[in-house]
């Protein structure tokens, strides 16, 4: 029976944990259930498992089990789309998957995510600035909100069953709606935030259905508001949090409300909006934003600090969190509450999972396991008083200072590199010489056809690299291996009619964790699985030292698949940025510091490759606006130093050598500027998922360079037809001029399959061919 909700909040609490599984279960029973190879209801068991070994392990890390402290904060494939779904908003192609009563299933819900036939899926962009993708929802005037999913209700009860009192995290309604796009129906101006006095009636229905089910809180997580990046700006945010929380504050049938707001500082606007507002705690970001001011209505709030740092590895300074909280309980809230600043989805599980990391490497470490233990400490410390935790902050400042004088944290030759740079080592020659020494060097068609670097990775691939790891495969054997994958490719690029090739990188495991290995400064983890979107996942290797190249890394696979063919063969490296942004990154420098040196060494890499013999070298930068801070007055220093890493990467390469890049969900009009700056001579970019948006921004911006929309969405098991890929290239070539243009997928095809990957190429490449025959020669 329902009983009236306990307003007073648990002293210790995390915004959310990893929902992939400590082994990626989740991947394969979901790949499992696309495939065909399991149902529905053994997906779910397995889910269901998951989640109650998750809430075990919380409670044996110190939450409570009866307290609200244990977020349930799992999804299938994304929180965005689970919260969409939840309130029925699916996009009109998908109308027919609706269950009779307009409920939107498991399979409406996967298809929506990753398309069927004809119908693209929804589109894919980063969540705020971390390498986290997103489900981008589809709202327009015409779209019936309604509840559509009793998803979030039915782990409530699960969990009551079980003995846990969990708190369902969902995405806030504002957050919902900044987020998401107009529909293809939606008029010209449309906002979906105009649709917030429409959605709150569902959001209040939903809540009302945790309530039932026995949730005492729920979490609804407003990053939103925390950004200036957002085209509505941050007054018309906080406004909408005032309207919004006022409506769902303002029920009685409902949990009580925390409001999370992590990745950045919360506006003044929003945070003084929160404060007024009906709901009884509020979750501010400590790691990437200060202590708020004090504001009125803070008497009535519970105010959870993050003060553990939800997005990197490091142990971190308890003594600096523990001063944040206190500076916290300053601000006369009526009660402090310990918390992460994000969810922990962001950082691996657990650090005791690593067997091959250096122990002192690991005693610096603290994964999402560590973390909730950092948290109970803290939040001991709240009921018990500083000296109850003193010798827990003494060892963590012990590990800190251990890490501050370890060997290789600082290499003298190295800073001494770095230390005498000047303007001209970020400097190429002028571009319309290097066009002219290009053309004669590489002799290309109009709309020449390339792809981004991966090809398939196969189980037979995995199965080799495992078997060579057990030993089970000498390095010769391991190598004649991957010579016959990287010749296959070759001559499949060959057959299909592409212009510019590339090897496959059948050797890399991940585009960053490749070159991790191969830089002195990295480790990598064996299990350190964090969530890039749906049932993907990488491991982040941690960048904990000064970054040095001890050999070549790519030259020799490069030149052998040159050997292989007369066309051109790129060459293949990860920038700076991008290696950042896909490592845990050492915290106890300038991220541009940190930059240059990663920049150096992949110099080095690219003269080694010229020696060799290859004339078109592609850097990939997918992270740049990724990494661009959420705050305005942040960001023309970090483009400064972003953009500076990549010229200095790059200045040294010879006119007649074609540099490329490759950016995705890159939101192509915010960073403009950027992107010309880096100065490469062709740029390939994401836009079929976003069925070409992207295309209009680059001509008005007077984009001089070559430029590659991408006309095949790499993301999607669909195969694009002649005829889809035909007209993003009529459009392209209208508006963009005809000698600049590439052809490409938007992304690398590492996670699609053989058969698929050969339909899609081949479709390309006719389009191409149609293309190039309907423009003047």
């Amino acid at each position: 029976m329902m009983t009236e909700p306990r307003v007073t909040f648990p002293h210790g609490t995390i915004l959310g944990y990893p929902r992939i599984g400590r082994r990626r279960e989740l991947k394969r029973a979901v790949e499992a259930y696309w495939t065909g190879t399991t149902d529905a209801e053994t997906l779910e068991e397995t889910a269901a498992g998951l989640r109650r070994a998750t809430r075990e392990r919380l409670a044996e890390l110190g939450l409570g089990r009866d307290d609200s402290s244990i977020p349930e904060s799992f999804s299938f494939y994304d929180q965005v789309h689970d919260a969409a779904a939840a309130v029925g908003v699916l996009p009109e192609r998908f109308a027919a998957l609706r269950g009779a009563d307009g409920a939107i299933g498991l399979d409406a819900y996967f298809t929506a995510a990753r398309g069927a036939g004809e119908a693209a899926p929804l589109e894919m962009t980063k969540w705020f600035d971390t390498n986290y993708h997103y489900l981008v929802p589809e709202i327009g005037p015409e779209t019936v909100f309604a509840l559509s999913s009793d998803r979030f209700a039915r782990q409530v009860a699960e969990a009551m069953a079980d003995g846990f009192t969990v708190r369902p995290v969902i995405v806030g309604p504002v957050t919902l709606l900044a987020l998401a796009k107009g529909t293809d129906a939606a008029p010209a101006g449309f906002d979906p935030l105009d649709r917030l006095d429409d959605l709150l009636p569902v959001y209040a229905e939903l809540l009302a259905s945790l309530r039932t089910a026995g949730a005492e809180w729920v979490q609804l997580d407003e990053p939103a508001l925390v950004s200036e990046s957002l085209p509505e700006g941050p007054g018309a945010l906080a406004d909408a949090a005032a309207r919004a929380y006022a409506v769902l504050g303002g029920r009685v049938d409902r949990p009580a409300i925390l409001v999370a707001a992590g990745y950045a500082q919360l506006s003044d606007e929003a945070w003084a909006a929160l404060a007024a507002a009906p709901v009884e705690a509020i979750a501010v970001d400590l790691t990437r934003g200060a202590v708020p001011a004090p504001v009125e209505g803070l008497a009535a709030k519970t105010l959870v600090g993050g003060a553990v740092d939800g997005r990197n590895v490091w142990r971190g300074d308890l003594e600096a969190a523990w001063a944040k909280l206190e500076a916290l309980r300053a601000l006369g809230a009526g009660a402090v509450t310990a918390g992460t600043s994000t969810s922990l989805q962001h950082v691996p599980h657990d650090v005791e999972d690593e067997t091959t990391l250096d122990p002192r490497l690991a005693a610096w470490l603290a994964f999402a396991d560590q973390k909730v233990a950092q948290v109970a400490t803290l939040a001991r410390g709240l009921v018990e008083g500083r000296p109850a935790i003193a010798d827990a902050l003494a060892e963590a400042s012990a590990a800190l200072a251990d890490r501050r004088s370890a060997p290789g944290v600082r290499d003298g030759a190295v800073r001494e590199r770095a230390s005498v740079l000047g303007a001209e080592d970020f400097a190429r020659g002028d571009y319309d010489d290097r066009v002219a020494a290009q053309e004669i060097e590489l002799a290309l068609p109009v709309l020449p056809t390339t792809t981004i670097g991966s090809f398939p990775q196969t189980g037979d691939i995995r199965r080799a690299r495992a078997r060579h790891g057990r030993g089970e495969l000498s390095a010769d054997e391991y190598e004649s291996f991957l010579r016959a994958e990287i010749a296959q490719v070759v001559t499949l690029q060959e057959d299909i009619g592409l212009d510019v090739l590339v090897h496959g990188e059948a050797e890399r495991n991940d585009m960053v964790q490749y070159f991790a290995e191969n830089l002195e400064g990295f480790a990598v983890t064996e299990n350190g699985w964090v969530q890039s979107y749906g049932s993907r996942a990488t491991r982040p290797s941690i960048l904990w030292g000064d970054v040095a190249r001890p050999e070549a890394i790519t030259v020799a696979w490069s030149a052998f698949a040159q050997s292989l063919t007369d066309k051109p063969m790129k060459g293949m490296l990860t920038g700076p940025v991008t290696i950042l942004a896909w490592s845990f990154v050492r915290d106890d420098q300038p991220l541009g510091e940190t930059a240059n040196q990663v920049a150096l060494a992949l110099r080095d890499e690219i003269a080694d490759l010229e020696g060799a013999g290859i004339r078109v070298i592609q850097v990939d930068e997918p992270a740049l606006r990724e990494l661009l801070p959420l705050k305005r007055a942040a960001q023309p220093a970090y483009l400064e130093w972003s953009v500076g890493s990549f010229r200095l990467a790059t200045a040294g390469a010879a006119p007649a050598t074609q540099v490329h890049t490759h950016l995705c969900y890159s939101e192509f009009d915010v960073v403009i500027d950027a992107i010309a700056a880096l100065d490469a001579d062709v740029t390939s970019i994401e836009a079929a998922r976003s069925r070409g948006e992207v295309i209009g921004d680059i001509a008005t911006s007077g984009f001089a360079a070559g430029i590659g929309p991408g006309v095949y969405d790499i993301h999607s098991p669909r195969v694009p037809s002649v005829d889809e890929i035909t007209e993003l290239l009529d459009r392209t070539v209208a508006e963009l001029p005809l000698r600049r243009v590439w052809v490409n997928p938007d992304c690398g095809l590492k996670t699609r399959g053989y058969d698929e990957t050969v339909a899609s190429l081949k479709n390309l490449v006719a389009a191409t061919q149609a293309v190039r025959a309907s423009v003047p020669a």
